[in-house]
C-alpha cells in the first residue's frame, strides 16, 4: 500500500499532465511486453510491436538493454523517468544523459539488490554509455510508441476532460476519488494498491498526476521520496481498440460547416449542453450531431454523473489535424 499524504498546499498544487510523458510511456510499454497481464487491451499494439522488433538490431537492444533496466518488478531506476520528460522526449533524454554519476550508481545498486542488474549496467556511470542508452530509448519510442500517438493523445485528452468536469462538479475530492479503482481517497491521504508498503509525504510540493496509456491497473510513483512527486496512473481500457471504420454514408454526413464545428467543439471535451451553446443550436440538434459523429467513429461519449461528455477518438483527432487543401487560384 502506498499512502500519499496531502497538506492544503499540496491540494492547491495538484495538477494533471496535459500531454503524454514519453519516458513513462516507454517504461510502461516495456512492461506490457514483459507480461501477459492486460494484453487484451493492447492486442493490436502488441502484435505490431513484436513484428516491428523481431529479428532487428533494435529488438536485440530492447532485450539486452531496456528489459533489464526497466523490469516489470518492484523497482526501476528513477533517473530513467526524469521530471524533464514532461517537456518532451528530447528534454527527458537530455536529463537521463546529464544525471550525476553518483546517483546512477546508487540507483543501479538498488536495482541489483531488488531484481538483479546485468554486469554492463555499472558502465552507465559513464556519460558516453548513457548517450548510447538515450539513442536506444529514442529509437524504441520512434518505432513503438510514436506510431500510436493519435490514440494516446486522444485518450489523454478525454481523460483530462473527464477530470476537469469532476473538479468543477465535485472539487478536488471528486477528482482524487475517481482516478482509479486501485486508489481510494480518505482525506488527507490517498491510499493506493502498490507493490510495497510505504508513505509519501508531499510537504507542500504538490503532486503531478500523469495519465498513461500503457500503464496497466497499478499506478507507479518514484522510489526516492525526495524527487519531485509524481503518480503515473492507468487510463481506463474497457475494450480492445476498435478497428478504423471504412468511409461510408455516416462520414459523408460530416460534409457541412455545423458538423465540422461540432467536431472541433469536442476537441477538448464538451458536454451536450456546452456543445449546443458553442454551435448556437438546441440541445436536441446538438445530440443529433454528436450521434452522427459517434456513429462515424470520430467521437466517443462518457457519462459523468447526470451529464454526457463527448471527446475525440484517434480518428477524429487525426481528421482535425489533416491539412485542408488550398483552393485553386483562379486566373
Amino acid at each position: 500500500m502506498l499512502r500519499i499524504h496531502f497538506t492544503p498546499q499540496d491540494l492547491a498544487r495538484l495538477h494533471v499532465a496535459s500531454t503524454p510523458d514519453p519516458l513513462w510511456e516507454i517504461a510502461c510499454s516495456l512492461h506490457r511486453l514483459q507480461t501477459t497481464q492486460g494484453r487484451w487491451a493492447y492486442a493490436d499494439w502488441h502484435r505490431g510491436t513484436r513484428a516491428t522488433l523481431a529479428g532487428t538490431p533494435l529488438g536485440a537492444a530492447v532485450r539486452r538493454l531496456l528489459f533489464p533496466l526497466l523490469p516489470r518488478a518492484r523497482y526501476m531506476p528513477d533517473f530513467l523517468n526524469p521530471a524533464e520528460s514532461a517537456d518532451g522526449l528530447e528534454c527527458g533524454l537530455a536529463a537521463v544523459v546529464d544525471v550525476p554519476p553518483t546517483r546512477v550508481a546508487r540507483e543501479l545498486d538498488l536495482l541489483r539488490r531488488s531484481s538483479g542488474a546485468p554486469d554492463w549496467a555499472a558502465r552507465l556511470v559513464e556519460r558516453p554509455v548513457r548517450e548510447e542508452l538515450a539513442k536506444v530509448l529514442r529509437a524504441y519510442h520512434d518505432a513503438v510508441v510514436a506510431p500510436h500517438q493519435d490514440r494516446i493523445h486522444a485518450e489523454l485528452t478525454g481523460e483530462r476532460a473527464l477530470r476537469a468536469h469532476e473538479v468543477l462538479d465535485t472539487g478536488v475530492d471528486g477528482l482524487l476519488s475517481g482516478l482509479s479503482p486501485s486508489m481510494r481517497w480518505h482525506p488527507p491521504v490517498l491510499h493506493i494498491d502498490y507493490v510495497e508498503d510505504r508513505d509519501l509525504y508531499l510537504t507542500g510540493r504538490g503532486l503531478r498526476l500523469v495519465p498513461s496509456y500503457f500503464c496497466w491497473q497499478s499506478p507507479v510513483s518514484m522510489a526516492d521520496p525526495e524527487l519531485p512527486p509524481v503518480l503515473t496512473y492507468p487510463l481506463h481500457h474497457k475494450q480492445p481498440p476498435a478497428p478504423a471504420r471504412p468511409a461510408d454514408a455516416s462520414l459523408a454526413a460530416l460534409l457541412g460547416r455545423t458538423r465540422a464545428a461540432a467536431l472541433r467543439g469536442v476537441a477538448s471535451g464538451a458536454t451536450t449542453s456546452e456543445l449546443a451553446r458553442h454551435l448556437g443550436v438546441s440541445p436536441a440538434t446538438a445530440t443529433h450531431h454528436t450521434t452522427v459523429l459517434r456513429d462515424s467513429g470520430l467521437t466517443t461519449s462518457h457519462r459523468v454523473g447526470n451529464i454526457v461528455l463527448h471527446t475525440l477518438t484517434p480518428l477524429g483527432a487525426a481528421l482535425l489535424r489533416r491539412p485542408v487543401p488550398a483552393a485553386p487560384v483562379q486566373p
